[in-house]
């Protein structure tokens, strides 16, 4: 049976430090630190417009930042020797040539990366099309190129996977193959960056998240950690008086019925906002953590009015007021990487 095993090249993390890329006077990446170290599978999650397809294209290559750094073991990806043996890029799956068949795409990437033409056969058992390798790829499901882009991902054996919506289009039964494949990749010591927008798959596959805002980043640690935290449940004498306030700062909160709203602030900063406002509160109290989905709502609902309020709640403030703040020759030309760099160095996705 095909399996990912790890190859020699192990423990590349990849690390963003102070990335910041403006597209005319929209800032799509402001200050923007992020780490996903060997071993793990870091989700990169945040709402349309948050900055994440920008991120990863200037991580793997495809943009310049305006400032700040992304790199891949320590070296920006332009810098790589061998791109598509160190890191596997999938951002794009729909980039993929639809007159060529399945088989003949990857071994099109193998001979360019360098690899076994024996490689695009492994690959494609291994996504799961060995069934559909002399199928063109234009008569494939969105979910089959999915699987597909990912094979691409996989070709030169790398060490490291960037991944955006690589679950778009997959079935149930893709879905835990991808997840699987994930976490064997990971347990072997390869790193892994998947962006999505599906947070009960992030929830089952992720060891660590990152979560963006307007570009800058929001929080992150472990599943566990964002999802330990506390929210806080308020009513008001003046029901629509709080709400008003809330949306004035650009707070992100939920009806819990009977005149409770749910509020993506810790109690003692809803506590001075009712002061600042003059609201006379009925009802003030923490709420245990509750799943990813309600975690990313707190988070991403209205950052950056959240900030302005740390200059009620001071230095230490909250989970939300704490928070941080064209390519050349040789780059790769697609979304999806193409197979010169549609994958990269040695690493932990071998197949064998």
């Amino acid at each position: 049976m095909t399996t990912t095993t790890p190859s020699t090249d192990t423990g590349i993390a990849l690390t963003v430090r102070g990335l910041r890329k403006s597209y005319g006077d929209r800032a799509a990446v402001d200050g923007l630190d992020l780490v996903a170290e060997p071993g793990t599978v870091t989700g990169f999650l945040g709402p349309n417009g948050a900055g994440k397809s920008t991120t990863l294209r200037i991580l793997t290559g495809l943009a310049r930042a305006d400032e700040g750094e992304a790199l891949v073991g320590g070296v920006p990806y332009r810098e790589l020797k061998d791109p598509a043996r160190t890191i596997g890029v999938m951002l794009d799956a729909r980039a993929l040539h639809g007159g060529r068949t399945g088989l003949e795409t990857l071994r099109l990437v193998a001979r360019t990366v360098g690899m076994p033409a024996t490689r695009a056969d492994e690959v494609l058992a291994l996504v799961g099309l060995d069934g559909a390798g002399s199928k063109r790829v234009g008569s494939y499901s969105y979910g089959m190129r999915q699987r597909l882009g990912i094979g691409v991902a996989l070709v030169g054996d790398p060490s490291v996977l960037v991944l955006d919506e690589p679950a778009n289009g997959l079935d149930p039964e893709g879905i835990r193959w991808m997840r699987r494949l994930l976490r064997s990749f990971a347990d072997a010591g390869g790193t892994v960056l998947l962006s999505s927008h599906q947070l009960r798959e992030v929830e089952a596959t992720v060891d660590r998240l990152v979560v963006i805002s307007h570009g800058r980043l929001v929080r992150e640690g472990t599943l566990e950690e964002l999802t330990a935290g506390e929210g806080t449940r308020v009513s008001a004498l003046d029901p629509a008086a709080l709400v008003t306030a809330l949306d004035r700062h650009g707070i992100a909160h939920e009806d819990r019925g009977a005149g409770v709203l749910e509020v993506s602030l810790c109690p003692e900063d809803m506590g001075r906002l009712a002061l600042r406002e003059q609201l006379v509160l009925t009802s003030l109290g923490a709420t245990a953590g509750g799943g990813l989905e309600e975690v990313f709502f707190h988070l991403t609902g209205g950052e950056e009015d959240a900030a302005e309020i740390a200059g009620i709640s001071g230095p230490g403030g909250s989970a939300l007021t704490g928070a941080a703040p064209s390519a050349p020759a040789g780059a790769p030309s697609a979304a999806m990487t193409t197979p010169s760099a549609a994958s990269a160095a040695p690493s932990p996705a071998a197949t064998r």
